[in-house]
């Protein structure tokens, strides 16, 4: 993407920011870009990996688990301030993102001990087995959650995962035949006690994908490599690990599918 675009989605994204508790059309938003809205979608597409629109709604969940953390406004209050007219609404949709209801995430501090389990009957047994490691960012990076997503956007339960006590080798096992995104989320070292901003920044992440399954596909083998999340990323929407439930059980009890990660096989580049 060229210098011009990039520039163009991130000034979008500034006023999606500044306007979550406004009505903000795709019109809007090429308008600001100063693009077509067909052409403006695209470049959006591209840069981000999701739609305006779906990372707009990332963005509106975000922002209420920041004030549900940080804050004493009650559930209604917030779903206003991030524009929804329906609490009923904002609390269905805040508890399929998160994988809490927004009670249950403030009454959490915006950390667990454990991940939400696999979504039921989507992984298995017969699955593929995606392996390989977790490469440490400069800014250096203590427990890694790498889950399995439909999209590149991270939300909701992972399809399979797994939690390090660090970045190195890693395996989730039991993803089934489809289209799926490997994503990989930390917070540097400093961040790991500190539940009073519950990680919301801080972050680094990692991904890849589209990844293909098939039945006869085998093992899988993919390394990820972290980096500061940046302006262009999508939320990580998620209830975020507290390092230290992670830290003083190695990992053992994180995530309930796959949680203790065996040496990985020789690398190959499987994107």
């Amino acid at each position: 993407m060229d210098e011009i675009a990039e520039r163009a989605v991130k000034k979008v994204i500034t006023e999606m920011r500044a306007s979550l508790a406004d009505p903000l059309t795709i019109d809007d938003m090429a308008r600001t870009a100063m693009f077509s809205k067909y052409h403006f979608s695209r470049l959006f597409q591209r840069a981000t990996g999701v739609s305006p629109r779906r990372f707009l709604s990332a963005l509106r969940i975000q922002r209420a688990k920041e004030l549900l953390v940080s804050t004493s406004l009650n559930v209604a209050e917030i779903s206003h301030r991030v524009g929804y007219s329906s609490v009923g609404t904002f609390s269905s949709r805040f508890a399929s993102s998160v994988g809490l209801s927004p009670i249950a995430y403030r009454r959490s501090g915006g950390l667990v001990a454990q991940v939400a389990r696999p979504r039921r009957g989507s992984a298995g047994p017969t699955g593929v087995t995606v392996r390989g490691t977790v490469h440490a960012s400069p800014a250096g990076e203590s427990v890694v959650f790498v889950g399995v997503f439909p999209s590149r956007l991270p939300e909701g339960r992972p399809v399979t995962c797994t939690a390090l006590a660090r970045p190195g080798p890693f395996v989730v096992t039991g993803v089934p035949e489809g289209s799926w995104y490997l994503l990989a989320y930390s917070a540097a070292p400093e961040r790991k006690l500190d539940r009073s901003r519950a990680g919301l920044d801080g972050l680094s992440v990692g991904s890849r994908g589209p990844l293909t399954v098939r039945h006869n596909t085998g093992v899988l083998v993919v390394d990820l490599r972290l980096r500061p999340i940046s302006v262009l990323d999508p939320p990580v929407l998620p209830v975020l690990l507290d390092a230290r439930s992670i830290v003083d059980s190695a990992a053992g009890d994180a995530v309930a599918p796959d949680t203790a990660p065996r040496r990985a096989g020789r690398a190959t580049n499987a994107a």
